[in-house]
């Protein structure tokens, strides 16, 4: 009998999906791969579920060699708000064994979404900008603003002030008022942008915002933006940058909302002006000067959700933790 292990969230922290370490290490691995042609993405499908034009669910399908040996597919369902007692964004991962395709098992996969893109966010900051980290301004309050706040704490032990905005002051509270601070770092909560921008090292752009936040006036030398919201810089902002770096550079560029790729459609933006991508950083070591303004466009990209399944799915099964489902 082949069965499927479903993993709930709860079965996957139990199985090291909120590791930090174990993030990076797989960000770093799979993009190794990704280059190497041992991993690899299909164009996303994308199916309108309501008015807004955030409403969307995504079939997003990759494959992962080497040690994961992995193909599968997450399947996420997005709502511009939460309804009811779900939350905004909802998704769960298949796996099937790469080498064989035999079919693995299940995992609610929206924790291992946020840990991936705060993961390529955490690497972005080790390489972009100069070190040690001191300062960061986080924009949002929702699922990746904690996310990233909370791999901020892990990863980032210099940093001694975090501020935060968010244009619900409601939302920012009750998301603050959720975090334990560790010692020797100051989240702050901000009532304006540039109250929370002001003299800060990094910026990181976690909101569904459909018009830009930030302006020219917001990029300075030495600063990085990290943008992994919605479409939070203007097209003059990203104008006045000394570097954009992207994570990967794909078929999305012609259809995704965030403010680089529209750019890009709208003719003002060329694709040979990214300065580098993720393997750029992991592969290469490509690294701006000190004094450089860098913008880091972070697409998402689903292939690091299909390591980090595979990979708590494989601990599973040595733990024996998670559901057991017949299949066949």
């Amino acid at each position: 009998m082949i069965e499927l292990r479903y993993l709930s969230r709860a079965d996957a922290l139990r199985v090291g999906a909120g590791d930090w370490q174990h993030a990076l290490d797989d960000v770093r691995a799979t993009t190794r791969l990704l280059r190497d042609g041992n991993a690899g993405m299909v164009a996303e499908s994308v199916m309108p579920v309501g008015t807004d034009p955030r409403d969307n669910a995504y079939g997003l399908p990759a494959f992962v060699a080497g040690d994961y040996d992995a193909a599968g597919l997450k399947w996420a369902m997005h709502r511009a708000a939460p309804a009811r007692d779900l939350p905004s964004i909802t998704s769960t991962t298949f796996i099937n064994r790469y080498s064989d395709g035999r079919p693995i098992g299940l995992v609610e996969s929206a924790l291992l979404t946020r840990m991936r893109t705060a993961a390529v966010s955490a690497i972005a900051m080790q390489s972009l900008v100069a070190q040690p980290v001191r300062s960061i301004a986080v924009l949002g309050a929702g699922a990746q603003a904690r996310a990233h706040i909370d791999m901020v704490q892990a990863l980032f032990p210099a940093v001694e002030t975090v501020r935060v905005w968010n244009r619900t002051i409601g939302h920012r509270d009750a998301m603050l008022a959720g975090i334990e601070t560790r010692a020797g770092l100051r989240i702050l909560s901000a009532d304006t942008i540039n109250d929370a921008l002001d003299g800060v090292q990094v910026i990181l752009c976690c909101t569904t915002s459909p018009q830009p936040l930030l302006s020219p006036d917001h990029i300075q030398p030495g600063r990085l933006i990290v943008q992994v919201g919605y479409n939070e810089i203007s097209f003059e902002a990203i104008d006045a940058a000394n570097h954009i770096v992207v994570d990967l550079w794909g078929e999305f560029a012609e259809k995704s909302a965030k403010s680089l790729f529209q750019m890009y459609r709208a003719g003002r933006f060329a694709a040979d002006g990214v300065s580098a991508d993720l393997a750029g950083l992991v592969v290469d070591g490509w690294k701006p000067s000190s004094a450089a303004s860098v913008i880091f466009s972070s697409f998402g990209l689903n292939v690091f959700d299909i390591a980090m399944a595979a990979r708590v799915l494989k601990q599973a099964e040595r733990d024996g933790i998670g559901t057991l489902l017949p299949f066949l």
